[in-house]
């Protein structure tokens, strides 16, 4: 990433989205099921919105998130994680 390049409409959208706690919870989930873990194991609410940019930026292959509005790969890579979270909270309120 060069010193100039700036973010855009993804990488705010990646910042919103990992400031949302139920963005928290979709990872709490997510490393659950990964892991094979419980909800004492790893609780709701473990996952900060600093993990949550962390994630992203990991899954994304990116070291930051302005990087999302110039890398097609880890664009693509977040609308996936995106689907993904929307995904699971309809199913979620959906079981409720």
């Amino acid at each position: 990433m060069t010193a100039e390049m700036k973010g855009g409409r993804l990488a705010r959208e990646a910042a919103m989205l990992g400031g949302l706690p139920v963005f928290g919870r979709y990872l709490d989930a997510r490393r659950r099921r990964q892991h094979g873990m419980t909800e004492a194991q790893l609780p709701d609410g473990t996952h900060t919105p600093e993990d949550a940019a962390d994630a992203i930026r990991q899954a994304c292959g990116v070291v930051s998130r302005a990087e999302l509005d110039h890398d097609e790969e880890a664009a693509a890579m977040f609308r996936r994680i995106v689907a993904d979270f929307g995904n699971w909270k309809r199913r979620r309120e959906g079981a409720c």
